[in-house]
């Protein structure tokens, strides 16, 4: 489905970009309008397939996962990528995953509570077959971290 985006459809995508848990009734009242509409035009937006759900931003740190790592993973054959993809899917440490070039075939991000916890994820990835072998970095400090920035500066 081809779904242009106009000033009203942007004007919703940036009340639910700040908070995706704002009832449409509120967002209604802010622009001037039915909530029937906001219901409308978000349904449509999912349908194009521009809206694909709606998540929570975490503080990990108050969840005791204060450990974020990186970690480039090289493989056997990169024919093997979606099977380790799938595999990492299932340690749900690894909190977000990517197919990338250069020295690593995928590269991944992990919360830890600590650095045996950490230690004890990178050899769950290690174990899994086709991993030639890992490289980790840790983070010191998250500056930046907020997938909405973008669509922010689009709208």
């Amino acid at each position: 489905m081809n779904y242009q985006l106009d000033e009203i459809d942007n004007k919703i995508l940036g009340y639910l970009v700040a908070n995706t848990r704002m009832p449409f009734t509120e967002i209604a009242k802010l622009m001037d309008v039915s909530a029937g509409t906001i219901h409308v035009r978000v349904k449509k937006m999912e349908d194009a397939g521009i809206i694909l759900g709606s998540s929570l931003k975490l503080d990990y740190g108050k969840l005791d996962y204060n450990f974020t790592a990186y970690i480039g993973i090289s493989l056997t054959k990169s024919n093997k990528t979606q099977s380790v993809l799938q595999q990492l899917a299932t340690i749900p440490n690894v909190i977000e995953a990517a197919v990338t070039s250069g020295k690593y075939n995928i590269f991944v991000k992990i919360r830890a509570k600590n650095t045996e916890d950490a230690k004890r994820v990178i050899y769950l990835i290690d174990d899994i077959d086709a991993v030639m072998g890992t490289e980790s970095m840790i983070s010191m400090e998250e500056y930046l971290s907020d997938k909405n920035r973008l669509i922010q500066a689009i709208i």
